[in-house]
């Protein structure tokens, strides 16, 4: 195993689970005829038993969700009222965070560190939001004349139905929900079928908050047909979804038909380029961390370096003894760093990529291989890096979605930032100089929605969110996160008799 640093199975007491899951529609908990399950990927083990949604129950719960936004119980609320109940769920959160954090660990595979950091920084995500919930306003146009006024008001835009993925369940919704909530929607969530139990919690949480039934409504099942409907649906105003720029182009096109607002948070292909003045022990870090965080499984995963050829071949080196002090193995762990890929299928995905490189004429410098920990049946692929690569492979291009860095070279400022461009993603990009006039004509350049200078994934609630070109449409987090789920209304108001009549 290439001398790997490898943490075997631990002991745990799992004697709670499975988890059982059903729908909340409308205030209450509703089971189905039908079922599905999640076993562990690192582990094999039952995890959890959930409700399985048809159409029948998606249809409720949309209707539920139209019924209570129509009526104003949350709409027409103040401010200072939604506020309260966002952040009371923040509160709430807080108390559940170990029980969250062991289910998120098990059914994404996971490190239980990353899962804890991610379930307890979410209510960070409410209390932002809640603090929106009491700044919303729109504008006023008092120059118009002296017998014009005009405002612009900022109204909810309705129902929103949200589809979340697998590998930040609790995160990715937080992202969402609270937003859409502080704007005064209601809405239908659909967690992934992968990793939906800390989404039923939640739900869970706002009914103990005190939120009124209807206000969100979640339906647990597949995409077909719980997904499409949610996406489809004349009742519904928005959708806004995380995932594969593949499944968000099918949202996209089955939202079409009612011409209904869409928000996309989609794949990327992340490079960070280096340049010979950057720190490169700061960056090797950085970059170490970049493309091993969550196995890879991240829409921000710092997939691709591109590295002045000047110091291409030490800087690999570098990262490559780095990642070899990368703890994989078991997720219940608190000392490991990497976890369990997803799936079986998505194992032999990853790999594909790693072996078509190869034979396109790519070298693997370190892994390239499933790897096995002791104790455990899981699915496990070691830390992966890839030279020579070239722009035209597939590796260099495609979101490979796992622990494997592709390394590129450039000569030139104008060269790295072709490199950076070439491709259909925009979601984010690093750069890594201790020159700033370099920093920021890259910053400027460079096609994406997030740039990081000298760092690499930091994020903030208050910071905005989101994809260039098929990364994605919109923006989460921050006020643009909020706007998301605005619409605009202009009031036009003449002041006094001041009129002429158009008919003489």
């Amino acid at each position: 195993m290439q001398d790997l640093t490898l943490i075997p199975a631990v002991k745990a007491d799992l004697s709670a689970l499975p988890f059982q899951g059903r729908h909340l529609i409308n205030g209450e908990w509703r089971d189905s005829a039908d079922h599905f399950e999640r076993h562990s990927p690192a582990h094999g083990l039952l995890v959890s038993r959930h409700a399985k949604a048809g159409t029948a129950e998606t249809e409720a719960a949309i209707q539920a969700a139209r019924t209570a936004f129509d009526d104003g119980r949350w709409s027409r609320l103040s401010g200072k009222e939604r506020a309260a109940v966002l952040t009371r769920v923040a509160d709430l959160v807080g108390t559940r965070v170990e029980e969250m954090t062991l289910l998120e660990c098990l059914e994404t595979g996971k490190p239980i560190a990353q899962a804890r950091g991610e379930i307890a920084g979410a209510a960070d995500l409410w209390r932002y939001a809640a603090a929106l919930a009491r700044t919303l306003h729109g504008d006023s146009h008092n120059s118009l004349g002296p017998d014009m006024l005009a405002m612009v008001l900022k109204e909810p835009i309705g129902v929103v139905s949200i589809i979340t993925p697998w590998n930040f369940p609790f995160w990715i919704l937080g992202q969402k929900l609270p937003f859409a909530l502080a704007a005064g929607c209601t809405c239908v969530v659909k967690p992934s079928e992968i990793t939906p139990s800390t989404t039923v919690i939640l739900g869970e949480i706002l009914v103990e908050a005190g939120l009124p039934p209807g206000v969100v409504n979640i339906v647990l099942g597949h995409g077909q047909p719980v997904g499409s409907l949610m996406a489809s649906h004349p009742e519904v105003n928005m959708v806004s979804f995380t995932g594969s720029t593949l499944v968000g182009r099918s949202i996209q096109a089955a939202a079409s038909a009612t011409l209904k607002k869409v928000a996309l948070e989609l794949g990327g292909k992340n490079p960070q380029v280096i340049f010979p003045d950057a720190d490169l022990d700061q960056a090797a870090d950085a970059v170490t961390f970049g493309v091993y965080f969550n196995a890879g499984e991240c829409c921000n995963s710092g997939s691709r370096i591109i590295v002045h050829e000047d110091i291409a071949e030490a800087f690999t080196a570098k990262v490559t003894a780095l990642s070899r002090r990368v703890a994989f193995g078991d997720p219940l762990d608190e000392a490991t760093q990497v976890g369990a890929i997803v799936s079986p299928a998505h194992l032999g995905r990853i790999d594909g990529f790693v072996k078509d490189a190869v034979k396109a004429g790519a070298q693997i410098a370190l892994g390239g291989e499933a790897i096995s920990i002791p104790g455990l049946s899981g699915d496990f692929y070691g830390p992966t890096i890839v030279t020579g690569v070239t722009p035209d492979m597939a590796i260099a291009r495609e979101e490979v979605f796992g622990p494997v860095l592709s390394v590129l070279t450039f000569r030139t400022l104008d060269e790295a930032i072709a490199l950076a461009n070439d491709g259909s993603y925009g979601l984010s990009a690093g750069v890594w100089s201790e020159n700033v006039h370099t920093c920021l004509a890259f910053a400027r350049r460079v096609e994406a929605g997030t740039i990081w200078t000298n760092t690499w994934m930091d994020g903030f609630p208050e910071v905005t969110f989101g994809g260039m070109k098929q990364s994605g449409l919109g923006r989460e987090n921050g006020r643009y996160g909020l706007e998301e789920y605005l619409e605009p209304k202009s009031v036009v108001m003449r002041i006094g008799r001041s009129r002429s009549n158009w008919v003489r």
